[in-house]
């Protein structure tokens, strides 16, 4: 089984790259229906066409922002390890991921406290997320709470 970093293997300055992934027109039409984001933005594509700021179908952010978490976990980063998502903090969207776009997280440690109780501790990240001309269009911290060695090894021994 692929384990991910522990809390003491984080370290401030720390930096990772995704893989990258490619948004499709079906993926965004899934998604506006699951989630009833029924908008003439992300419908209509008259008024997209016609009324958008784009001209052309562009993606929810709250899906390419579930899309770059989908290519967090794929790094094996906190595979394992990962034990909450604690939080959120300044998320900024600088421009539209349209159909086509291509994105790739760079994902960065800004800091870490330990939290005993917990058995490991809380590490903060940035995560900007790129579309394929090197533009960032997401950026966002995001705090995880992260199984410590001991707690690991533990977990191993009874598995």
């Amino acid at each position: 089984m692929q384990t991910g970093i522990t809390f003491e293997g984080f370290k401030q300055g720390d930096r990772f790259t995704t893989a990258r992934r490619t948004i499709t027109e079906s993926e965004v039409m899934q998604f506006v229906c699951l989630v009833g984001l029924f908008e003439p933005l992300f419908v209509d594509l008259e008024y997209i066409r016609e009324e958008s700021l784009y001209g052309e179908r562009i993606a929810p952010g709250s899906l390419t922002f579930g899309m770059a978490e989908g290519l967090t976990v794929q790094t094996g980063i906190i595979h394992g390890t990962g034990m909450a998502f604690v939080g959120l903090e300044r998320m900024r969207l600088f421009a539209p991921v349209k159909v086509g776009d291509t994105i790739q997280v760079e994902i960065e440690v800004l800091d870490r406290k330990e939290v005993k109780s917990k058995g490991g501790g809380i590490v903060r990240f940035l995560q900007k997320v790129n579309n394929q001309r090197g533009e960032t269009v997401i950026e966002y911290e995001v705090s995880r709470l992260i199984r410590g060695e001991g707690e690991k090894s533990r977990q191993e021994k009874n598995a």
